[in-house]
């Protein structure tokens, strides 16, 4: 028999969370309504769901800091996230990703579009449940353990840091472009612009220290993960490229 997906929605407004849990609902997924951040935390210590929908404006604590409290906790950390706000600005949606989002949903949205996301975001997240350990000149990353280290020393990873090092790593030696990168890391939609991979790529770097040099700008082109890296420096782009 086929489990129900279970997606708890984190939304103050009554009138949108009824809409989308109706949606929800019609669509094949069991939706659980916590208004606050209190009853959201509540559900969650009872039992974790398939994905969190978290609307960014709550009465109390937002759910930006919600998001990087369960980004930053072993039980939370792995579940797929997106937000829901009215804040439409680049620099907004550039923090809620930060924050550990896998997506960012601006209202108002149309309910097919948010279903399309949450089957998306589900799609992209069910191929890191295999217990897979990838070894890369020293750079090690497993999923199971959801735990990178280079020449054994252990390095911090924002998850979507970690999922864009996952893709590079599985497909080193390779040039994506940035569209590419969007696609298999973020998913197939064109709603996150293309300047999201810099500055995930740019956050990854620094999180890998000594490592950082394999993560390659291949001008004009994109980037790459190699074994063997140039000696000389990358001169990074001003404005498009990390």
């Amino acid at each position: 028999m086929r489990t129900v997906p279970t997606v708890l929605l984190v939304e103050d407004e009554p009138s949108i969370a009824e809409l989308i849990a109706v949606n929800l609902r019609h669509n094949g997924f069991r939706p659980i309504w916590a208004m606050d951040s209190v009853s959201a935390q509540r559900e969650l210590d009872a039992a974790l769901p398939d994905l969190i929908l978290l609307d960014w404006m709550l009465p109390g604590e937002s759910g930006l800091t919600l998001a990087k409290r369960w980004r930053g906790h072993e039980r939370t950390k792995a579940i797929p996230l997106i937000m829901l706000t009215a804040r439409g600005d680049e620099a907004d949606r550039v923090a809620g990703l930060d924050a550990g989002a896998d997506d960012y949903i601006s209202k108002p949205f149309s309910t097919k579009e948010l279903l399309a996301r949450v089957r998306a975001v589900l799609r992209r997240r069910a191929p890191q449940a295999k217990d897979e350990a990838l070894l890369i000149s020293g750079l090690r990353l497993d999923s199971a353990t959801h735990r990178v280290s280079f020449l054994d020393q252990a390095l911090k990873l924002g998850p979507t840091e970690f999922k864009l090092l996952h893709y590079l790593m599985g497909h080193a030696e390779r040039v994506h472009s940035r569209g590419q990168l969007l696609d298999k890391v973020w998913g197939d939609h064109v709603y996150i612009e293309e300047r999201t991979v810099d500055v995930h790529v740019k956050r990854l770097r620094e999180a890998m220290g000594a490592a950082a040099a394999m993560v390659e700008t291949v001008r004009g082109a994109g980037y790459r993960l190699t074994a063997k890296p140039e000696l000389v420096p990358v001169v990074e782009a001003p404005s498009h490229i990390a």
